[in-house]
């Protein structure tokens, strides 16, 4: 069985937070970028981690041409806070 590996130290700082609430707030914004703004504003304080499917949902939009820089921001966030699998011990 795989171990989870996450980082105490990783969640969202105020600057992506606030970044992440304009995304979800924007009437232009994707779906896929609100929902990496979504995951990023959840994580602001917790000790949650992004998931698979919102980890590639993420890595596609920092690849978007269009999206913005609050949703790339927040894309990145929620990347940094993936849960990473540990070595077998």
């Amino acid at each position: 069985m795989a171990k989870t590996k996450t980082s105490k130290s990783e969640s969202t700082s105020s600057k992506v937070a606030s970044a992440a609430a304009k995304v979800l707030k924007s009437k232009t914004a994707s779906k896929e970028e609100k929902s990496v703004a979504a995951s990023a504003l959840t994580q602001k304080g917790s000790n949650e981690t992004t998931s698979a499917k919102v980890a590639a949902t993420a890595a596609k939009v920092l690849r978007s041409k269009t999206a913005s820089k609050e949703a790339k921001s927040a894309a990145a966030s929620a990347l940094t806070q993936k849960t990473r699998k540990a070595a077998a011990a």
